[in-house]
């Protein structure tokens, strides 16, 4: 079952914590900015500039921004301030009823895919990978306009995919499910990683090597995760070398030229960031390059 949380409304309040590593004020403050000027309220977790090295402070301080979050019924969306590392130290103790009794926005990507996936296979409520506060301002603001369609409006938009490169064509229906490789990699074999069979399946990553990407998509080969999935989407891979060497790793892993690929997608790490809803079901023509929502990922 399809759990969504409620669509946002000016006036709403939008929760920003930082679940995983440091942020400074300097960074984050255009994007508080960004959402006063839009009309919504903000409001800053408790611990939200607290630094432990590359963790935003203790495990404790950080899971319990979460849950507070989740318990003020005021809050209606929950943005992450950006990703680095520290989610898979809070997932064993994160209390999934809040996110069940409480469903709100959850925005993120990066590191905050490990949160995504799962919320999603934990509850079934649809989460939104998309930019996160830090990176609200970028690509002109355009990314900010396309999540804000998604969470207030409740669009079910047609993504123009023109200037992707495709390497297997076909037709594809399932739920969005994916995102940060690396991330995903290190929840196979978990209680928290969602059943993949049928899913449009989207991956991105950055910084990575190509005999590295070779490794985590070899693994999620092995492990049985993409068996039964109906598309694979890649992300531009950013700093992660020869992108023709990325789309023959893509294609080995899928092994099945039945199975819809599409690389050089615009999501993830990088200046353009569309968001896309986790869970939601969508629809991929490459015969137009398209992917479809076929319903609202909010409740009006």
């Amino acid at each position: 079952m399809i759990l969504k949380p409620a669509a946002l409304k000016p006036g709403d309040t939008v929760a920003v914590i930082a679940p995983a590593g440091p942020v400074s004020p300097s960074e984050i403050q255009p994007g508080i900015d960004l959402l006063t000027v839009s009309g919504f309220h903000v409001l800053t977790g408790d611990h939200l500039h607290d630094r432990q090295d590359y963790l935003a402070g203790h495990d404790t301080d950080r899971l319990e921004d979460l849950h507070a979050v989740l318990r003020d019924k005021s809050v209606r969306a929950v943005l992450c301030a950006r990703g680095g590392y520290g989610i898979h130290r809070l997932l064993g103790r994160v209390d999934f009823r809040l996110f069940r009794k409480n469903p709100k926005i959850l925005v993120g990507y990066s590191d905050i895919t490990a949160l995504l996936l799962a919320v999603q296979k934990r509850t079934g409520l649809v989460t939104f990978h998309g930019p996160m506060l830090k990176d609200l301002s970028k690509s002109g603001k355009r990314n900010f306009r396309a999540l804000l369609d998604l969470i207030s409006h409740g669009l079910t938009p047609t993504l123009d995919l023109g200037k992707a490169e495709l390497l297997n064509p076909g037709r594809a229906e399932g739920r969005l499910l994916g995102g940060n490789l690396s991330l995903m990699t290190h929840l196979v074999g978990t209680r928290f990683m969602p059943d993949l069979k049928g899913a449009i399946l989207f991956v991105e990553d950055r910084g990575e090597p190509s005999y590295r990407i070779d490794r985590m998509l070899a693994h999620l080969r092995l492990s049985g995760v993409l068996k039964g999935i109906s598309a694979l989407l890649a992300g531009r891979f950013e700093d992660c070398g020869e992108r023709d060497v990325i789309d023959q790793l893509l294609l080995d892993a899928v092994r099945d030229p039945g199975i819809p690929v599409v690389s050089g997608l615009p999501f993830g790490h990088g200046k353009e960031n569309i968001t896309l809803p986790m869970g939601l079901p969508a629809v991929l023509e490459t015969g137009n390059l398209t992917l479809s929502l076929t319903e609202p990922a909010v409740a009006q």
